[in-house]
Parts: C-alpha cells; structure tokens; sequence
C-alpha cells in the first residue's frame, strides 16, 4: 500500500474496507514501521481474548469499549470512551467490546 520513499495522502472515504468479524469493520493503511486502521465497531461487538508482539494505541474517536487487560486470573476491566486513548504494550492479553456503536483509530508498531 505505501509507496516506499514517497509521501502519500489517503482519505478514508476511499479506502477499502475489510469486515474481519461481525459487527466490525475496518479500513487501514500500512507503512514500513506503523499501521493505522479506522475500526468501526457496532454495539455488542466483542473483539476476543489475544495478545500480539505489536504495540497498539487505541484511539477512541466516539462511543465506549470495555476493555479486559490481562490474564485471566487477574483480569482489569478499563472503560475507554470518545477522547481517551488506550495504550497495550506488546504481549499483553486484551480484549474488548463496544458498549455503544464506536469508532476506534488503532495503531500498530510495527504493522499487524
């Protein structure tokens, strides 16, 4: 997607978009080091339980997603509405689910 050495400008209104599980749907641009993807989760929506070798920022643009970080045994639940950013280091269990009908802006490092 990146044109190596080059700038590039993408808008999101014309990206295409994947629908990698019910209700969620997302559109990404992918560059060397970083991803960004624009996620839109419907409510109910309920991302499982993982964990990557990525750094994520979730950038909560409207509407709520309860997060559960870490593991099983000792689960923290984290409410992250419209304004707040949720940070997951690399490794750590998480999972979530929208509240309400939401729009997230995740970044990766390096790309998922």
């Amino acid at each position: 997607m990146v044109k190596h050495g080059h700038a590039v400008c993408y808008r999101w209104d014309e990206l295409e978009s994947d629908q990698p599980m019910a209700l969620l749907s997302r559109k990404r641009v992918i560059g060397e080091k970083a991803m960004i993807s624009r996620v839109v989760l419907k409510k109910g929506c309920v991302v499982p339980r993982h964990a990557h070798e990525n750094e994520q920022f979730a950038c909560i643009m409207s509407g709520a997603l309860e997060f559960t970080i870490g593991d099983e045994s000792q689960p923290r639940v984290v409410t992250a509405r419209a304004g707040a950013v949720m940070y997951l280091p690399s490794d750590v269990p998480h999972a979530a689910e929208a509240l309400e009908d939401t729009v997230v802006l995740d970044i990766f490092s390096p790309p998922s």
